[in-house]
């Protein structure tokens, strides 16, 4: 069986030329690397991904299939993937299909074969680039020409277009591969989740730490979320650009000192704004399980999942909130406390899914300040 090809088309010119697998197809969107060695079935489904060709810089991806189990929101969510190497036949007890089938299932284009190496080299070199991912337009100056117009990232609101309609009430504890990292508790403290595209591992440690999560759509009003009488309030992750999610930043504005806050990813760069510090657009951003952030109150060192690509300027945050954690590889800032009020975020994730498991703390923090 002949394999058919597969172009990627930089903004820059660059062509890299591999074979197609997943779903036949043309995708445009924001290309970006992510350094985790396993998780890709995490990263396929993670809403944060939403706009992006995702490519995976170790070589080798597939080699375990994909399950229900480590579904990380009701579907697959990059534009497109990109791989060194697809392994198709997989080999785990766990699997229910592979990798390819399971792309192709939501009509999703990947493409395999291509130098990964310099295509990472590139993005850390020049930064993160508008990109197409086609199987069936096959022109080098066409696809160029069609990155070239993309809108990119910046400015960009997709939270509408991943958040839930309804909201809805969340049951699922921590599966068996990671009941042991937190204690479960009874379901005594009531949380309302805002999901901006929210992975569900945030919720599963939510609801094992004792928490009754009702989960509302990230276009809530402060009035929608307080008519839940909630104990507390959680702040999810999710895609694009935050300063162009006005609407949020006014809902959180309308939520501080109302109740205890706990934000991770974009919540935590939404809170920033909802202070008045400002927010600004990382070079190639930090994807990734194995980033190294530094906790400044203890000095412990946490290795964290992360994906992002914007970061809260650490120089504008307003004199009652100070920075708690910072990253090790370029110093920008990975979590913040307000001084006064119980409010605290993070810019990675500690529900990891994939990951390790240093920040799990993070959630029995929240749950005692509520």
């Amino acid at each position: 069986m002949t394999i058919p090809l597969a172009k990627l088309a930089l903004e820059d010119g660059t062509i890299y030329t591999g074979q197609a697998f997943g779903a036949p197809g043309e995708t445009l969107g924001e290309v970006v690397f992510n350094t985790s060695m396993t998780g890709y079935q995490e990263v396929l489904t993670d809403p944060s991904y939403t706009g992006q060709i995702v490519t995976m810089t170790y070589p080798l991806i597939g080699n375990y299939g994909t399950t229900e189990e480590d579904c990380e929101s009701k579907g697959i969510q990059v534009a497109g993937f990109i791989v060194r190497e697809l392994t198709r036949i997989p080999s785990n007890f766990r699997s229910q299909r592979d990798l390819d089938s399971y792309l192709r299932a939501s009509s999703i284009t990947g493409i395999e074969g291509i130098d990964t190496r310099a295509l990472v080299r590139r993005l850390r070199v020049r930064g993160a680039m508008n990109g197409i991912l086609s199987t069936i337009d096959l022109d080098n100056t066409s696809l160029v020409a069609k990155a070239k117009a993309f809108p990119g990232m910046e400015g960009r609101d997709l939270v509408s277009e991943v958040v839930p309609a309804h909201s809805f009430e969340w049951t699922k504890k921590c599966g068996q591969f990671a009941e042991h990292v937190l204690a479960e508790r009874p379901p005594e403290k009531r949380v309302v989740a805002i999901d901006y595209g929210m992975k569900w591992n945030i919720l599963r440690c939510l609801t094992q730490i004792g928490c009754k999560v009702v989960v509302v759509p990230g276009t809530a009003t402060a009035e929608e979320v307080l008519s839940h009488n909630p104990d507390g309030i959680f702040l999810s992750n999710g895609p694009g650009d935050p300063a162009a999610v006005g609407y949020a930043i006014q809902t959180v504005k309308n939520l501080l000192g109302k109740k205890p806050i706990f934000g991770i990813c974009l919540g935590h760069q939404l809170l920033g704004l909802a202070f008045g510090a400002k927010t600004f657009k990382l070079k190639f951003g930090h994807r990734g399980a194995n980033q190294p952030v530094r906790n400044e109150k203890t000095g412990q060192v946490e290795i964290t999942t992360q994906n992002h690509g914007f970061a809260v300027d650490p120089a504008t945050l307003p004199p009652d909130l100070e920075p708690t954690h910072i990253n090790l590889n370029d110093h920008t800032l990975e979590g913040m406390r307000h001084k006064r009020i119980p409010v605290f975020s993070v810019q990675y994730h500690p529900e990891a899914a994939a990951g390790p498991h240093d920040s799990s703390y993070l959630f029995e923090q929240f749950r005692e300040s509520i």
